[in-house]
Order: C-alpha cells, then sequence, then structure tokens
C-alpha cells in the first residue's frame, strides 16, 4: 500500500456505475461518510472549491462536530458544489490510490449525482444543455438571431430567458458560429498550403463540439500550424465527447458517445493518423474517462493512447523534427491559465512548453480554476458561486499585467473575462494558445 506522503503517481480505479452496489442507497451514505471523516481530519483543500468548505462549515457547526452528526440530505451541498475539476484528485489530496484509504473525491461526488439523477432530483435544464449537438443544430441555422439574443448586453431578453430557463441574466455565454468548423475545412483545406511534408506525420482533427459550432477560429488556427509544419491534416466530428453528460451524471449517454465517436475515429487510426483534440476537457474524455468508464472495450483504450491534445502534438513536433521557420514575435506578453482538465490529463503544460517556441516572449502561468465547471458558470442558483472561485484566478491574472491571456479551456476564457468587471484583468484577447502560435506565424 502507498503510504501518505509517498511520491508514487495515483492511480484511479474503473467507474463501476452498472455494479448493483454503486447506486444503493446505505452504501453510498456509507462512503460519503467515510470520505468526509477523512477529509475534515485533513482540510489540506480548503481553498480548492466551495465544496470542502461548505462541507467543514456544516462539521464545525453540528451538534458533536463530527461527521456523524450530519443528516444525509445535507450531503446535497457538497455534491452541487462540485464541478469535476478532478484538482483535488489530481494535485492535493494525499489519501488518492494507490493509498490505503483510497479516496477519489470527484468521483464519488459524480456517484451521489447519478444517485440524485434516479431520484429525479437533477434540475431539468442542464440536463436539457448537455444536449450539445441537438442545440447546435439550432444554433447554427438560426446563429445570427440566437447570438442577437444570447447577447449580455440584451437585458431584458436575456432577463427573460433567465426566468424561463434559470441562466443567469450576467454570463457571457458562447456565440454560435455561422457555419461549422467541419463546413469550414471542406471548403478551405485544400487552399491552405501545406509545407516541408513529414513523412509520418498524419493527423485528424476532433474538432469538439466548442470548435465545430461555436469558436472554429481556433480550429482554423490549428489546421495552419499544422500544415505550415507539413503535417496531412483531416478533420472529423462525429459527435461531442460527451462531457456535458458526465456532469449531469447520465454515465450511460457518455458511454453511447465513446462507442459513437471511437468507431469513426478508428478509422482514422487505422490508417495511420493520431487524433487531436482541440480542448482540454475533450482531450481528457477520450484519454481517460471513456477508459474508466469501460475498461473492458479495448477499442476505446487503442483511441486513447492515440490521441494527443493539440499544444502536445505541437511540442512533439518541435521535440523531434523542429517547427518550421517563421515564428516572429508577438506583441506582448502570455498569462497561460493551465485548465484544470489540462492538468488532469498528466502531459506537463504544454501550452506554456509551446508559446515558448516564440522568441522573447514573456510568459506567466497561472494553474488555479476558473471556476466555471459548464453549467455551474451558467446557472443564477450557483453562478455567484462560480464567480467566487474565479476571483482569486482573474486577480493572478491581472497582477500578471500581460496583454494576452491564453487557455485551453474556451469556457474559463469566456468565464475569466466575465470577471474582468471585478478585476480589470488588462489581457485584451482571450485565446486558445494555438491561436498565439498561429499569430506568431502571421497565419
Amino acid at each position: 500500500m502507498n503510504k501518505e506522503g509517498s511520491i508514487q503517481a495515483p492511480t484511479r480505479h474503473p467507474i463501476d456505475f452498472n455494479h448493483p452496489d454503486f447506486l444503493d442507497q446505505k452504501k453510498l451514505d456509507d462512503e460519503m461518510r467515510r470520505v468526509f471523516d477523512i477529509c475534515h481530519g485533513c482540510r489540506r483543500c480548503f481553498n480548492l472549491c466551495d465544496s470542502f468548505p461548505k462541507l467543514f462549515e456544516m462539521i464545525d457547526e453540528s451538534k458533536n462536530e463530527d461527521v456523524d452528526s450530519l443528516a444525509s440530505d445535507k450531503f446535497n451541498s457538497v455534491v452541487d458544489s462540485c464541478t469535476l475539476c478532478d484538482m483535488c484528485f489530481m494535485t492535493k489530496c494525499p489519501y488518492v490510490p494507490p493509498h490505503e484509504f483510497d479516496l477519489d473525491f470527484p468521483h464519488l461526488m459524480l456517484r451521489h449525482r447519478m444517485f440524485q439523477k434516479k431520484q429525479n432530483k437533477l434540475p431539468l435544464v442542464p440536463m436539457q444543455l448537455a444536449k450539445m449537438d441537438r442545440n447546435a443544430k439550432i444554433g447554427i441555422l438560426f446563429s445570427q438571431f440566437v447570438n442577437w439574443i444570447l447577447k449580455s448586453k440584451n437585458k431584458i431578453l436575456r432577463k427573460i430567458l433567465e426566468a424561463i430557463t434559470g441562466i443567469d441574466h450576467k454570463v457571457i455565454l458562447p456565440a454560435y458560429n455561422s457555419q461549422t468548423f467541419t463546413n469550414y475545412f471542406k471548403k478551405s483545406n485544400n487552399s491552405i498550403i501545406r509545407e516541408k511534408p513529414f513523412k509520418n506525420r498524419k493527423v485528424v482533427i476532433y474538432s469538439t463540439c466548442f470548435v465545430n459550432f461555436n469558436k472554429k477560429e481556433t480550429g482554423i488556427a490549428a489546421l495552419k500550424v499544422l500544415k505550415k509544419n507539413g503535417v496531412e491534416v483531416k478533420e472529423a466530428y462525429p459527435g461531442c465527447c460527451g462531457m456535458p453528460f458526465l456532469e449531469q451524471a447520465d454515465l450511460q449517454k457518455v458511454v453511447d458517445q465513446a462507442k459513437k465517436v471511437s468507431k469513426d475515429l478508428l478509422k482514422w487510426v487505422d490508417k495511420g493518423y493520431r487524433v487531436i483534440t482541440l480542448t482540454a476537457s475533450c482531450g481528457l474524455m477520450l484519454k481517460f474517462e471513456w477508459p474508466l468508464l469501460v475498461p473492458g472495450n479495448q477499442e476505446i483504450k487503442r483511441l486513447s493512447k492515440n490521441t494527443s491534445d493539440i499544444d502536445e502534438y505541437v511540442v512533439d513536433i518541435s521535440n523531434n523534427e523542429g517547427l518550421v521557420e517563421g515564428i516572429q514575435e508577438i506583441d506582448g506578453g502570455v498569462t497561460v491559465h493551465h485548465a484544470c482538465h489540462a492538468r488532469a490529463q498528466n502531459m506537463g503544460i504544454k501550452a506554456r512548453d509551446m508559446l515558448k517556441l516564440i522568441p522573447n516572449i514573456k510568459i506567466d502561468v497561472v494553474e488555479r480554476c476558473a471556476g466555471h465547471g459548464g453549467t455551474f458558470g451558467v446557472m443564477k442558483e450557483t453562478h455567484n458561486l462560480a464567480l467566487k472561485v474565479g476571483r482569486p484566478t482573474s486577480r493572478q491574472i491581472k497582477n500578471k499585467n500581460n496583454k494576452y491571456m491564453a487557455s485551453d479551456c474556451p469556457l474559463a476564457e469566456k468565464h475569466l473575462k466575465q470577471l474582468e468587471q471585478d478585476t480589470k484583468i488588462s489581457s485584451n484577447e482571450t485565446l486558445h494558445p494555438i491561436e498565439l502560435l498561429a499569430k506568431a506565424y502571421k497565419l
């Protein structure tokens, strides 16, 4: 068994959500109390998110100041405050497996949330927002009209939307592309020059729902940088990775998406292509969460081993063949927000490593959660709490005093931009790191 203070890497158990004990109320309650008691005795995670302060405050104010004094219905507030960022498991907790205490706080919160779903106690709107592909068909088709409605400056309509859906009227919501990145790729790929072809460099961009529907600029930047460096590039979007369904504890739907998407992407892997993801959460799903949900599926494991984050892949080119010449200085320093789901991939700070390739660049790194957490940062009930979690992050970014802020998480970008009104973040642009490299290449 691992001992406290060990430098051994944490390991994660498969999520056996179909096991009869997984949603057994008593066994779940017993496990919640066991874990909460250990957390109460440690308190190392007090400043990560609001789940832990809420837990510790409830215990301190309980009759005997212990977990046994808490009613089980008090647990919901702790669970509802978890954004599944994974940072307690990845960076803080000394009791993760293989330690004998065997703690995985985020996956326990997910288990409890699935129990809430079974009891029909999860709110309806976030579950509908999780249907990214369905929603995006409407958003893309009527993008000009939908984007006008969703603008935060459109206060009257946004307050009406808030009253109907519970989406906070102050939230900066992502706009929809006028065309998908998939369609852009079909029309424009052949016109983008591929320089200095590498013999064994072939990738398929899994554009992810956010890039495909909301921010195709990230995909365009990735496409141009890769082709500039002689990589043969294809594109595929069989569907959403399922991260929004994971947040809503619909694990069977995540598995369905995993099987659907992996079946398509593996056709490219079989042809010698490597799968490239453009957002941190989607990379985490393909590399880690899918294999944990279907541990016996060898095809999904094979896809996991053949998937890279875009920053990770560009750094690999640099370390092996070297990037082609032409990278120029940019007009200001960069603060890299090391997004939680990028950190959880255990690949290092690849955004920073990639941007270091820009000559004479000033780079600072902020490693704190932005607090968005999917619909957690959107719904009126939790929006102010999401701002509270993200405020220390935005202050750190402000103090770095750089022109640009870059993050692998597009929702973190939006959320931190929202905090400008409180912290006056000096950066005038929030970008994916690959967009800054494309800018340095003058692409």
